[in-house]
């Protein structure tokens, strides 16, 4: 798996768009104006921001220490960093984006949430 899979993934959700907010190598994607994934094109080996339960986040850190930190430059309590070696499988961290997004879209209004 790498940047382009989740890019294609991503983008395949409802009201994704990608941006560069920061600079040319942090790519965003965000769910209306939210941002859900954030991403160093350049960092090897690949490394994705994602949003998170707290308590999910400190279990996931605790089951997977070498592959799921805290988040870089991100509120430690809410964000993790996923680092795509290989170490995870497509599954979970397919499954970590959806969390992501859908835990955006759960923050949204309720008359965002309807146009999507």
């Amino acid at each position: 798996m790498d940047l382009e899979d989740i890019r294609q993934y991503c983008l395949e959700k409802p009201a994704v768009s990608e941006d560069f907010p920061f600079d040319q190598d942090t790519l965003a994607f965000r769910v209306k104006r939210k941002i859900f994934l954030l991403t160093n094109i350049e960092a090897f080996p690949a490394r994705i921001n994602l949003k998170c339960d707290p308590a999910r986040a400190v279990e996931l850190r605790e089951e997977h220490p070498s592959a799921i930190l805290p988040g870089y430059h991100m509120n430690k309590k809410h964000w993790n960093t996923v680092i795509l070696d290989g170490t995870l499988t497509e599954a979970l961290i397919y499954e970590l984006v959806d969390h992501s997004y859908d835990l955006i879209v759960a923050s949204l209004t309720k008359a965002e949430r309807d146009t999507l």
